[in-house]
């Protein structure tokens, strides 16, 4: 008997990410992926034994590739600022690119799903290890200030990664004023935009504003 082709758990996992922003976990039925794939829902279950083991895989496929991408930048040769810049473009554009199913998997995460919670809790440490590990490389090569190392991480990400996910929210309930909506993909959400917020904060890095500066 021939095996069933390979491109329809393709297929399946394509109409997964498209719907499971919209849907959540418990929204997200077989039914619902297999209809939106054009395929038999009993072709799901040959390709994948539940709906938690389908989100799992689609879940760890989509960070496996992004996590890839971030740590051959971490991994290449020279000075750690010019890899951090490297890196803060890769999850700027993922974060671009798949914004609303990494919104989806931390409000699903936050309201107790298990395969949501499971996925955070598994992955989380791994990219951001990366990125603290960069900026501690850089502290001690002397291209930055000391500073907490979550202080400087959750600075670096603010300015690099929310503007993106704000834009995207904003943009989906339409609260874009007519005269700026065509300025948010030029200035916040494309390639040059995205790396010009990562120079500016790599810029920063370098010269922290201190409690001391206050006194």
């Amino acid at each position: 008997m021939p095996r069933p082709s390979r491109h329809l758990d393709q297929a399946l996992l394509a109409s997964g990410r498209a719907l499971y922003p919209k849907l959540g976990s418990a929204g997200l039925s077989v039914r619902a992926v297999a209809e939106h794939a054009g395929v038999n829902a009993g072709m799901f279950h040959y390709h994948f034994d539940s709906k938690e083991g389908f989100l799992r895989h689609l879940l760890q496929q989509l960070y496996e590739d992004v996590f890839a991408r971030l740590a051959a930048e971490v991994a290449q040769p020279g000075a750690p600022l010019a890899r951090l810049r490297q890196a803060l473009l890769v999850v700027g554009r993922f974060m671009r690119e798949h914004g609303a199913l990494i919104g989806r998997v931390w409000s699903d995460a936050g309201a107790g799903e298990p395969v949501a919670r499971e996925f955070v809790r598994a992955n989380a440490p791994r990219h951001v290890g990366l990125l603290l590990g960069l900026l501690d490389e850089a502290e001690r090569a002397g291209e930055i200030e000391a500073q907490p190392p979550l202080r400087r991480l959750s600075f670096v990400m603010g300015a690099v990664v929310a503007p993106v996910l704000v834009a995207q929210r904003i943009a989906a309930a339409k609260l874009v004023p007519r005269a700026l909506g065509s300025l948010v993909e030029p200035q916040v959400l494309s390639d040059a935009a995205i790396a010009a917020r990562a120079e500016m904060a790599i810029a920063a890095l370098r010269h922290p504003v201190l409690e001391t500066d206050h006194a």
